[in-house]
């Protein structure tokens, strides 16, 4: 019974001296921290963002005058050639103008041609019959005076023989006046010149307006809205249709202005359609606005598009994904590992970017110098090489001993991005 109980002392010695053993090395181990591994690998930069699909040109057609429809020729979806006649309003009341501008037109210039036709001559036989009559006057004169002069007559017959002379040769300056007005250059021919420009002038006013009436395609194009129907009443100003004239389709977008530095001309972006999901297609960075637009601080782009699905429609939604950056070969981490040394340093050191590794079971403080920046990811230009063991998250402080613990970086949980109204977001792919 004796040597029992001691057994039993024996073996619950031995497992307390077990107990706190295990004990002591449980509580001297070195904590355990997750690392990632540097791995060389590709690594992409992108930019999301939505956008919708436009044309070059786009117009708004509306009439300069106002009246009532009469017709109206196409419809939405239709495509018309160059000076089409798109829709007409009643014009009864400019053919009328046009037809009494007409008659006015050809009454001036029936007295102009009258003037310098039977007027003329009218006028050259007057002065034919004023010249003898001034003569025959003269003549008269003459004779009488003599007369007179020989006590034949009084000097009352000769004052009379004055004034039939004067007024023979008065009669006769009128008849020249009254020819000369009727010559080319004449005061009267003048006269009707102008008024048959001025009937013209009216002609040409009333052909225009009656123009109006019809509203025709400035170039060929396609009718995207029509906001007009026979028997309205229309007035300047007001859009009737909205056509998209013939030119390549475009991609335009908004993207906020603090991606302006990523984004240059000739960057390719993959593209998809909201209706069609699954056909994606291919746009190139054409032109970015010189201008950013003060109201919702972003910047338009505008994308050209090798080849045009047949799908695309005008105004259609679309999502793309510009690739801004992208690597071949580069040492990737994950942003998470990134420290500040500013707790670290110096009084009088700037502070600097830094990883925290584990060499030999111990933290060692790092300094690197960093490249291309994703929205998880970055590329580590120097600092670190392939295979070392960067420590995640809180972890003992440079010196403390650890115990790593490998995780994958794609397991990782990716930092969610503010998004403005445009919708813009920074992607990244790794391992591509």
């Amino acid at each position: 019974m004796i040597r029992m109980t001691r057994k039993l002392w024996a073996l619950a010695g031995a497992a307390g001296t077990v107990l706190l053993a295990l004990l002591a090395w449980m509580l001297l181990r070195p904590p355990a921290a997750l690392t990632v591994q540097v791995q060389t690998q590709p690594l992409v930069r992108t930019l999301q963002f939505s956008g919708r699909v436009t044309t070059l040109s786009r117009v708004d057609i509306g009439s300069t005058v106002t009246g009532r429809v009469a017709t109206v020729a196409v419809r939405e979806g239709d495509t018309v050639k160059a000076d089409q006649l798109l829709l007409t309003l009643d014009d009864d009341e400019w053919r009328a103008a046009l037809a009494q501008a007409e008659a006015g037109l050809r009454q001036a210039a029936a007295r102009l041609a009258g003037l310098r036709g039977s007027s003329r001559d009218a006028a050259s036989a007057s002065v034919a019959q004023a010249e003898a009559q001034l003569q025959a006057a003269d003549a008269e004169r003459r004779r009488t005076s003599e007369l007179v002069a020989q006590g034949f007559l009084g000097q009352a017959r000769l004052d009379e023989a004055d004034r039939a002379s004067t007024v023979a040769r008065a009669q006769r300056d009128a008849a020249r006046a009254q020819r000369q007005g009727l010559d080319s250059s004449g005061s009267d021919i003048r006269q009707a010149q102008a008024q048959q420009a001025l009937s013209e002038a009216a002609v040409d006013a009333a052909r225009v307006r009656l123009a109006q009436a019809q509203i025709r395609a400035p170039a060929a194009a396609r009718v995207l809205d029509r906001e007009v129907e026979p028997g309205q009443i229309v007035q300047p100003g007001r859009a009737l249709l909205t056509l998209a004239l013939h030119s390549p389709l475009e991609l335009v977008a908004q993207v906020d202005e603090r991606f302006l530095e990523e984004l240059q001309p000739g960057q390719t972006a993959a593209v998809l359609a909201d209706a069609f999901p699954q056909q994606r297609f291919s746009a190139t960075l054409a032109r970015i606005a010189p201008r950013v637009d003060a109201q919702r601080g972003s910047i338009e782009l505008r994308f050209t598009l090798p080849q045009v699905p047949e799908f695309l429609r005008e105004d259609m939604t679309l999502s793309l994904e510009v690739t801004t950056a992208q690597r071949d070969r580069a040492r990737v981490l994950p942003l998470a590992v990134l420290r500040n040394s500013a707790a670290t340093a110096q009084p009088g050191q700037a502070s600097r970017d830094e990883v925290w590794l584990a060499q030999n079971g111990v933290v060692r403080a790092r300094p690197v110098r960093l490249g291309l920046r994703s929205l998880s990811a970055v590329e580590v230009i120097d600092g670190v090489t392939d295979g070392d063991q960067v420590l995640l998250g809180a972890s003992p402080p440079p010196g403390r001993r650890v115990r790593p613990q490998a995780v994958d970086p794609a397991t990782l949980p990716r930092p969610r991005s503010a998004t403005g109204d445009d919708a813009a977001t920074l992607g990244n792919a790794m391992g591509r």
